[in-house]
């Protein structure tokens, strides 16, 4: 079926003059999840993952896809006649150098120019100028093949109380304003989604698990414009609209409002999220101020509401994820059959119970034993794992309330493991609580605080393909910058400097293939701590408390000070969950938690922000 898709593709290509043909995983905004009518490269290639770009030509393809999902990719591209580029693999070419090598003096790159980012477009440009490579960017040439193509979505946009979101919409917005006027524009172009949503304190559901609305802004001294599909707004919203002096103009006019402006004017765009197409359409009248979107840094910093609720929920959603490990390893080895779908339904029941529950903040991800070395694994009905009392779940799951956006990683001991598997599994945990106790001063990156998690996996001269942690949005998408950690230094990627009031996750990991995987993730939100002739310092607040799984700890590999950052973690769980559970529930909790036998320990003053007293 891919091979036949991939031939139409080549001979539409020949009709239209095209050479080599561009598909990344993105929608108009270059979001990093899309709706299913934006997923063209899985269309063509039938790789599902959330990350990846496909590349067309004559004789070939290939696929460039990260780390997280090179098992995945394996299964899904086999058969296909694509090939599997690992990016950042030694001797793997960038995209740029495969085009720069293979592609002929004068010939065609062809490409949706609204679902390249303007960043990437003018890369394309600067790398293969000296081989005078034309660009073609005004075809989706899926249209004419993909005949049963999902509808463009246009799901109902609801307000966010400003008792819920902390800020009004006017305080953003002068906020914002004050930035990019700094920054020398005079107008602004949002294209974000996430941040289009933030901004103007409205959801929509355009998108999976990701609560935004196809959506575009733009603003100026005399105009506050929203560009969005009118049919997709409540009667609340529209007045609400109304009474703050937007305009509302449909989506689809964005192209000609921004063709109309008068010339002359000097407009903040990031080329990060900008499409191709809207920016050289921009760039032919205007002066291009290209900057980042100001509202993501602001958004980034959570305020007080927005903290005071995200604990709360936390809370709520860490007792669920407690109730479901206590229900797995209850029913594991009886006569009910478990599956990785099952059990990820009964964790969604759990926290659909929840009053604020709106929906989850990603599909779940339950992988079984050798399951779980993929990273972004999804069971399928026609291919799960059926538990057994041996071996281990991963579970990464989250969900979206009113009142914050949860991600949290456990992997579950369901009967016996190896002493490989535990030295792994003690690792990641010692990794997880180091960087969870750090003690540093402002102006730190996450770059600078990465290896704290990384350093104990290192030292077995391990590693994992990916970060050890982004931020979370607020009733928004779960993946949220600029904040980040990781090790490695990328070309062109801005590093920010840990803020308090950023929220961020923690979530080291081993993934040997064919064998285990093992995550062990929490939120945390950056504090500031002491200030002296030193500078300000910081340290991370703890948000989730679920419990770590004893079962696969061996404390012959803990020093004393990770036994005691082990011990306080573990008994803060108890404190803040127990008083919610069934007196069956609390009382395993205990022991798993070994509360009774680490409460007399002096856990001394290296415990981060979840020390007991």
């Amino acid at each position: 079926m891919i091979r036949g898709r991939l031939q139409a593709l080549r001979e539409k290509m020949a009709a239209e003059g095209i050479d080599f043909y561009m598909m990344p995983t993105a929608d108009f905004h270059n979001s990093e999840y899309v709706n299913d009518y934006f997923k063209v490269r899985e269309y063509f290639c039938n790789f599902s993952g959330s990350n990846g770009t496909l590349l067309v030509w004559q004789e070939g393809a290939g696929l460039w896809t990260d780390g997280r999902y090179f098992i995945q990719a394996e299964h899904e591209l086999a058969g296909t006649g694509v090939t599997l580029f690992r990016m950042q693999d030694e001797g793997v070419p960038t995209i740029e150098e495969f085009l720069q090598r293979e592609m002929k003096q004068g010939q065609t790159l062809g490409f949706d120019g609204r679902v390249i980012s303007a960043k990437d477009g003018k890369t394309y440009e600067k790398k293969l100028s000296q081989k005078k490579i034309c660009f073609r960017y005004d075809k989706d040439l899926a249209e004419d093949i993909w005949t049963d193509r999902p509808k463009f979505p246009a799901g109902k946009v609801i307000l966010l109380n400003e008792a819920i979101a902390g800020k009004c919409f006017e305080d953003k917005l002068r906020d914002v304003m004050e930035k990019v006027e700094k920054e020398g524009a005079d107008s602004f172009l949002l294209t974000k989604l996430d941040d289009l949503m933030w901004l103007f304190n409205i959801r929509g559901c355009d998108v999976a698990c990701n609560p935004v609305a196809m959506s575009y802004g733009y603003f100026s001294k005399e105009q506050k414009v929203l560009f969005i599909q009118k049919n997709a707004l409540e009667e609340a919203v529209t007045e609400y609209l109304a009474a703050k002096g937007i305009i509302v103009e449909e989506y689809g006019c964005v192209a000609s409002y921004l063709k109309n402006l008068p010339a002359g004017g000097k407009v903040l765009v990031d080329s990060r999220h900008c499409s191709y197409y809207l920016y050289q359409l921009l760039a032919e009248k205007q002066t291009l101020v290209e900057k980042h979107n100001p509202t993501e840094a602001l958004k980034a910093i959570k305020n007080a509401v927005e903290l005071t609720n995200m604990e709360k929920i936390f809370l709520k959603d860490s007792v669920a994820v407690t109730k479901f490990i206590y229900w797995l390893k209850k029913n594991i080895g009886t006569s009910m059959e478990i599956t990785e779908i099952s059990a990820a339904d009964y964790l969604e029941q759990l926290r659909r119970s929840i009053p604020e529950f709106l929906d989850l903040s990603f599909p779940t991800i339950a992988g079984y034993k050798a399951n779980a070395a993929m990273m972004h694994y999804e069971a399928t009905p026609e291919h799960q794992a059926t538990l057994a009392p041996e071996g281990m779940l991963l579970v990464d799951s989250g969900g979206q309330y009113l009142g914050g956006t949860t991600d949290v990683t456990r992997t579950i001991v369901l009967g016996p493991i190896s002493d490989e598997i535990k030295l792994h599994y003690t690792m990641v945990a010692v990794g997880m609580l180091r960087l969870t106790a750090v003690h540093w001063i402002h102006g730190c990156t996450g770059r600078n605080l990465d290896i704290l998690a990384r350093q104990p996996i290192w030292n077995m001269s391990l590693d994992y393909k990916c970060g050890t942690g982004h931020g979370v949005g607020y009733i928004l998408n779960v993946h949220e910058g600029p904040q980040s950690l990781r090790w490695r230094m990328a070309e062109g990627v801005t590093e920010a400097v840990i803020e308090a009031g950023m929220d961020i996750t923690n979530e080291p990991g081993i993934y040997v293939e064919g064998s285990h995987g093992i995550r062990i993730e929490n939120v945390m939100v950056a504090e500031n701590d002491v200030k002296n002739e030193y500078g300000q310092f910081m340290h991370f607040k703890t948000l989730t408390w679920v419990p770590i799984d004893m079962e696969a700890i061996d404390e012959k590999y803990l020093t004393e000070t990770d036994k005691a950052l082990l011990y306080a973690y573990q008994r803060k769980v108890y404190e803040q969950i127990s008083p919610y559970l069934t007196e069956e529930e609390a009382e395993w909790l205990k022991a798993e938690t070994r509360a009774e036998q680490t409460a007399f320990l002096n856990m001394g003053e290296n415990t981060g922000s979840f020390t007991t007293s």
